[in-house]
């Protein structure tokens, strides 16, 4: 199996530098690795002097889907792996990937289970992040419980389903493997084989308030997707509690407009059940 795996970055070159001998170090070899530079103004353009057989893309800052789309749009691999730059593999990664993909020939994307380190400490992932495998639609729609540097997905099934959303300035991954799993299994590999270091201040998790915001806006898209009737009647459920929350939260902060907002959609959709 080829793979291409897809770094992108944005004035990380520390922490790039251990994503990369992640990478590396992996007993199974990538064909090709390339780094999405999103528009850094650190050392990030001096990375292939380090590491001299990556390739290294440079862009305007546009966002991490846009650069992850970039790599996808120069990867000449038949899978791609994606590795967020803050992140790192453990060496057998990507090994149990291609035996679990040559084994299960039927699956087009696995992803594996990880360890959450903060402060260089591992600490308990919530329940709700518990790993499943198969088809797991439903178990999606809640929140994004897989994560893009867990993930290996062969390439027909991006130029398929789409690439990333690029008008999400978050929840992009919860966005594109919602529809991903419309049509198809989702493969785990249930071992801890990468480490997410979390507290960093430029995190995308921690920059925005009410990630609700963001993944209604893909459930409103997901509506206009080919879906059986279970599925649909689901997702408009799922939308009506995520718009009672964020009304909630618009009347607690006195919000008029998304107030109004939040109270025509629940309306709305109210009369699709």
């Amino acid at each position: 199996m080829n793979i291409t795996v897809i770094i992108p970055t944005y004035n990380r070159f520390e922490v790039l530098k251990r994503a990369l001998n992640s990478v590396f170090a992996q007993t199974y070899k990538a064909q090709e690795i390339i780094v999405i530079d999103d528009g850094s103004n650190d050392e990030t353009s001096h990375i292939q002097k380090i590491f001299p057989d990556i390739k290294y893309f440079y862009q305007k800052n546009s966002g991490v889907s846009s650069a992850r789309n970039l790599g996808i749009k120069n990867s000449t691999s038949e899978w791609i792996s994606f590795l967020d730059s803050d992140d790192e593999w453990h060496i057998g990664k990507l090994k149990l990937q291609v035996e679990f993909h040559k084994n299960n020939p039927d699956v087009f994307i696995s992803y594996t289970d990880e360890k959450w380190i903060r402060d260089g400490v591992e600490v308990k992932i919530p329940k709700k992040y518990k790993k499943i495998g198969g088809d797991i639609f439903i178990e999606c729609l809640s929140h994004c419980f897989i994560a893009p540097s867990s993930t290996l997905i062969n390439k027909y099934l991006l130029n398929n389903i789409g690439f990333f959303n690029e008008s999400l300035e978050v929840c992009e991954d919860y966005d594109l493997y919602l529809r991903v799993s419309i049509k198809n299994k989702i493969g785990l590999i249930n071992k801890k084989l990468i480490n997410k270091y979390g507290g960093a201040e430029d995190q995308l998790s921690t920059k925005f308030w009410g990630m609700d915001r963001f993944r209604v806006k893909s459930l409103e898209n997901l509506l206009t997707l080919e879906l059986k009737k279970e599925q649909k009647d689901i997702v408009i459920k799922t939308l009506i509690n995520k718009y009672k929350i964020l009304l909630k939260g618009a009347i607690k902060y006195d919000k008029i407009a998304q107030i109004k907002e939040y109270k025509i959609k629940i309306e709305r959709f109210n009369s699709y059940e």
